[in-house]
């Protein structure tokens, strides 16, 4: 029987266990997309709690894929002192760390660019700004942009990468029948909507080796009309497990999806839990390749059955370890207790304030807690 806890390997990484911190928008970078020390403590913060792998928040592969305010970069040779400094303070801790690599397309933010942003087509009806189809030319340029993040990456001492070709971002935008309406050999049926993604696949490979870990985040549906759904998925799924991919993590949704998304604030009972469980049995009967699986999973009994179901070989968390990155250590230790988060979505608050990412609900928690104490004290000396 297989084990939460047990060693495996991807590719050449080993990991201690098979919980993932998956990528979580952090908000904690510089302005140019240098990595702070409030992110490598937060790194650290993990790798002591004892997550098997993670997977830092989205790292923009090129300035004018700049998806929202102190987004981390891999852009520029500059940016890389910083990351090292990220990887060091995780390894020191006995963790493991993959950088994602992102492009936002057209749901780049033009106020951060400074420019009308990218996509497949030019499109309208999704954002404010509709974005300029990518000539040839540009394309190509891109797949060397992600070639060479991906090296940077390896040169920082990171354990792999992951390409962020989920949700709504420029990889997954290519691979949408909703965004990509192209009528190039990037355009017009599956197959072809997957070979922007293939060939930046293969321009990693070229640039890092077939040792370092890669990885490929992607939809298992868009839930948007007209986009991407679960046979589109394993068709790109099985393309990837083709051209070596070594795990796939499986998410859903975009920034245009609205109330079409699964619902993230009321996960109150187990079968609320694992959203995208019944995808993940699909990719599972069908690769071989790891498959990750996020999305509403708050409790050490589910993620289990999802293991020894056969619906995922790993299971990746977001906000949970937002309110407790020592969630994991807690499991290992027997305090099997679900995760404290209260899935409010609270935490992306203070990111949009400049503030980076945090449990709202936990630091009022401790606000009334002190509160209480100092009322205790006070009456106490009365």
């Amino acid at each position: 029987m297989r084990d939460l806890f047990q060693e495996t390997y991807i590719n050449s990484m080993k990991l201690s266990n098979r919980f993932v911190r998956s990528a979580t928008w952090e908000g904690m970078a510089e302005q140019d997309g240098t990595c702070t020390r409030r992110l490598v403590n937060l790194m650290k913060k993990l790798a002591a709690g004892g997550v098997g792998l993670i997977i830092t928040g989205h790292a923009c592969v090129h300035q004018n894929g700049q998806a929202g305010p102190w987004q981390l970069g891999v852009y520029a040779d500059h940016l890389l002192p910083g990351l090292n400094q990220m990887t060091d303070a995780v390894h020191k801790k006995g963790g493991v760390i993959v950088l994602q690599l992102a492009h936002a397309g057209m749901f780049a933010d033009p106020r951060l660019i400074g420019e009308r942003p990218i996509g497949p087509s030019d499109i309208t009806g999704y954002n404010t700004t509709p974005p300029l189809e990518m000539t040839p030319p540009q394309i190509r340029t891109m797949i060397r942009t992600f070639g060479m993040a991906a090296r940077r990456a390896q040169k920082a001492g990171f354990d792999g990468i992951q390409l962020q070709a989920a949700h709504g971002y420029l990889l997954s935008q290519f691979l949408s029948p909703a965004f990509n309406r192209r009528k190039d050999k990037y355009g017009g049926n599956q197959a072809k909507r997957t070979l922007f993604l293939l060939e930046v696949l293969g321009e990693i490979r070229d640039r890092v080796g077939g040792d370092f870990p890669v990885m490929v985040k992607i939809n298992t549906s868009d839930f948007l009309d007209g986009g991407l759904v679960l046979e589109n998925a394993l068709e790109v799924g099985i393309r990837l497990q083709e051209e070596g991919t070594d795990a796939i993590e499986l998410s859903g949704g975009t920034g245009a999806s609205g109330r079409l998304r699964p619902v993230r604030t009321q996960i109150n009972t187990p079968e609320d839990e694992a959203y995208f469980k019944d995808a993940g049995a699909a990719f599972k009967e069908r690769l071989k390749i790891p498959i990750f699986l996020v999305g509403g999973i708050r409790s050490y009994s589910v993620a289990d059955r999802i293991l020894q179901d056969g619906i995922a070989d790993y299971i990746s968390l977001s906000r949970p370890l937002i309110r407790e990155p020592d969630l994991i250590k807690r499991w290992r230790s027997g305090d099997r207790r679900k995760a404290a988060c209260a899935s409010c979505n609270r935490c992306f608050i203070p990111i949009r304030n400049g503030k980076g990412v945090y449990c709202v609900a936990e630091k009022e928690l401790k606000s009334a807690k002190k509160r209480a104490a100092t009322k205790k004290e006070r009456e106490e000396i009365l």
